[in-house]
């Protein structure tokens, strides 16, 4: 039997992963919980979350394939663009959700000790259902413009973990603000709208970044999520290597993890009181 001594007086800041491992029932119970929750009582239920990335497709077409009319080269509008939003689907659910997470779960905080890190994380998992319809859209429009997948297909894996790790490093440090600072609840959806166009989701990169002087790509590239869906869409469909200014962002990524992880468990031993 596992014997839990929680010493308040413990000094320094340690991740302790083993804890983490040791409440994976509890992760996967709230992830469970959260995805029943999210189409409990609707009409639709599970379709929701083929409607939505569908209409938003829909719109981008119409909006920059047709009006704007964006060059894609050789790859239609639609199979650009689905590659742009299954990666940023993905990133934005993630950061909807862990802004309020651990305020939504404030009984359970204030009543029983477990690793608070588990609460974001299980938002993480949630998030893999609209990853994954995107990645069926992917597939299905890849068939039926009978586009090829490019040889950089290797690197799709490594895209895809850097996509999952931009969105936990970014939704664990706003869990950890927002307890601090509330005013964070009204920020985080200006920042799931703004970064859409702040980011080459429906657009490429070369478009922005042609037009700027060279303080202002560095500028743009800071966005974490900038070089994973250029990275992400380079691996599927192939054509020009991403930018290197890409590099930043994959560099901005890791810096936002480690950094958010050591701010949450310092705000973890306050949790508790202040939320």
């Amino acid at each position: 039997m596992y014997k839990l001594v929680v010493d308040a007086n413990k000094k320094g800041l340690t991740l302790n992963l083993k804890e983490l491992l040791r409440y994976r029932d509890l992760f996967l119970i709230l992830a469970y919980r959260d995805l029943r929750v999210r189409y409990a009582q609707t009409f639709l239920g599970l379709l929701w979350a083929v409607i939505q990335p569908l209409a938003t497709l829909i719109i981008f077409t119409i909006v920059f394939g047709r009006a704007i009319q964006v060059n894609t080269g050789n790859v239609p509008y639609p199979l650009f663009a689905v590659c742009g939003m299954a990666s940023w689907s993905y990133f934005s659910f993630v950061l909807a959700q862990s802004g309020n997470s651990i305020i939504s779960s404030q009984e359970m905080v204030k009543k029983i000790y477990f690793p608070r890190l588990v609460i974001p994380l299980s938002k993480a998992l949630v998030g893999f259902i609209d990853f994954l319809i995107a990645l069926f859209f992917i597939v299905v429009l890849l068939f039926f413009y009978q586009f090829p997948p490019s040889a950089n297909l290797i690197f799709l894996p490594i895209y895809a973990l850097t996509c999952i790790i931009s969105s936990l490093a970014v939704g664990i440090w706003l869990s950890a603000l927002t307890i601090r600072y509330r005013d964070f609840q009204h920020v985080v959806p200006f920042l799931v709208q703004f970064g859409l166009y702040a980011t080459p989701v429906g657009y490429p990169a070369d478009m922005i970044i042609d037009n700027l002087p060279g303080w202002a790509t560095v500028l743009y590239y800071l966005n974490p999520m900038a070089g994973v869906v250029e990275g992400f869409r380079w691996s599927i469909l192939g054509g020009q290597m991403p930018s290197t200014y890409s590099y930043i962002s994959l560099a901005i990524v890791f810096v936002l993890f480690v950094s958010g992880l050591f701010y949450f468990r310092k705000v973890e031993k306050v949790m508790a009181d202040i939320v």
